[in-house]
């Protein structure tokens, strides 16, 4: 999601929704190609990171869960610097729910359970690809880390 033109960062939250040894995406085309993210979105006034991560995920894959914690921050600063977000990416339970055939968001074109082993094969955004496949490799024991700014051009893949 292109965070809205604006004076101060915008906060999204998105959900590493482990089913087996795959991950659950959603796959978006705002431009020729498609592209991937995790499932997830904006927070809006007064609500809570876990409130805003449990309603996008229900939104977007159709799945109920629970926040179980941040996994990695980082954000990602347009080139022009026009475009500010701040992403806390949480490791969640999947507690109901099923995933949607049609997501609500008509952004989304699918939702899709693809196997960890295949992220970096993908246009991924943020391009944290490899970092989930080495944090699901270790059972996401690290701590919380910062990732320092991530920026994908429209135009390419970047992993």
């Amino acid at each position: 999601m292109a965070a809205r033109a604006s004076d101060r960062p915008r906060v999204r939250v998105a959900a590493i929704i482990i089913i087996d040894d795959s991950i659950v995406l959603v796959r978006q085309r705002r431009t020729a190609a498609p592209y991937y993210l995790l499932p997830g979105g904006g927070v809006d006034t007064g609500e809570t990171l876990a409130n805003a991560l449990v309603r996008e995920v229900a939104e977007e894959t159709g799945l109920q869960c629970t926040p179980v914690r941040p996994i990695f921050i980082n954000d990602t600063i347009s080139p022009a610097r026009d475009r500010h977000l701040v992403n806390i990416t949480f490791l969640t339970e999947v507690t109901g729910g099923s995933i949607l055939d049609q997501p609500l968001d008509t952004s989304i074109e699918a939702v899709e359970v693809v196997p960890i082993s295949r992220l970096t094969e993908l246009d991924f955004r943020p391009a944290i690809a490899r970092q989930i496949q080495d944090a699901y490799a270790t059972g996401f024991t690290a701590p919380t880390s910062y990732l320092g700014s991530i920026w994908t051009p429209e135009t390419g893949h970047q992993s």
